[in-house]
């Protein structure tokens, strides 16, 4: 009594400190549980649903050579919708939560139509429309997710390259050779066009003409944010347009 009245402080009694450190002990280690669970979740659903094993880079194809009845390319030369050999896709990568993975992802579509006039070393028009809508990669979720968010392929169906500036050729490539080269003209995606140039491969194999290249993306050039996947918790700000393309003369 004495001991209070000066002011002592009052100790609980140890049984009540131990029952609080046990409680505190429990809530501790019910919130580390609940965060690892949700991190296991993510990891699972990511797993299960959208792990994706990217395509392969676009790149020339060493197709068999055909004797060509001509030795000259001149003339209109087209791509047309459904071709198992065509493609225009994207590329991006997906990140989890905290960082716990990330995966490159590809999606692609070979509802393309082109066109490409050459004259003697001389390409003077291309024009490539792909439909967006028909793009897919390997899980449905994203190829769904996209159509209304980040590409936003239901509004904005397709994408539009047209060349500017004629591309001329050092001299006629032989059937087999490739070459490179770079395609500068107005580029349309999400309702909006910009200049660009492109890198090029091309290669003649006496019947068809491929040509193969890509083009860094930055989202907010189009006026895009990256699109809402489930079980992702972000996708990069950045992606690449890839395509691969065999002209048939028309």
């Amino acid at each position: 009594m004495n001991q209070l009245l000066l002011g002592s402080k009052y100790e609980p009694p140890r049984s009540s400190k131990e029952a609080r450190r046990r409680i505190w002990k429990r809530v501790v280690a019910g919130l580390v549980f609940v965060v690892v669970l949700g991190m296991a979740l993510g990891v699972a659903g990511w797993f299960f649903f959208l792990k994706s094993d990217a395509a392969p880079r676009a790149a020339i194809r060493r197709t068999p050579i055909v004797d060509s009845p001509t030795s000259t390319l001149d003339g209109t030369w087209s791509v047309q919708p459904g071709g198992a050999d065509n493609f225009v896709g994207y590329r991006v990568t997906e990140k989890l939560p905290a960082a716990i993975a990330e995966q490159e992802t590809t999606g692609r579509t070979n509802n393309v139509t082109a066109t490409m006039v050459i004259h003697d070393t001389t390409i003077s028009a291309v024009d490539v429309t792909a439909d967006l809508r028909d793009l897919k990669s390997d899980n449905s979720l994203r190829d769904s997710a996209i159509k209304s968010s980040g590409l936003e392929s239901d509004t904005f169906p397709t994408g539009v390259f047209t060349l500017t500036d004629p591309i001329l050729l050092r001299e006629l490539p032989q059937p087999g050779e490739t070459i490179k080269t770079r395609a500068t003209g107005k580029f349309t995606l999400h309702g909006v066009t910009r200049r660009v140039t492109i890198e090029l491969q091309g290669r003649w194999d006496g019947e068809r003409i491929q040509v193969v290249g890509n083009l860094p993306i930055l989202f907010a050039d189009y006026n895009m944010t990256p699109p809402a996947v489930p079980a992702v918790a972000s996708i990069d700000n950045k992606g690449e347009m890839e395509f691969q393309l065999f002209f048939q003369r028309t």
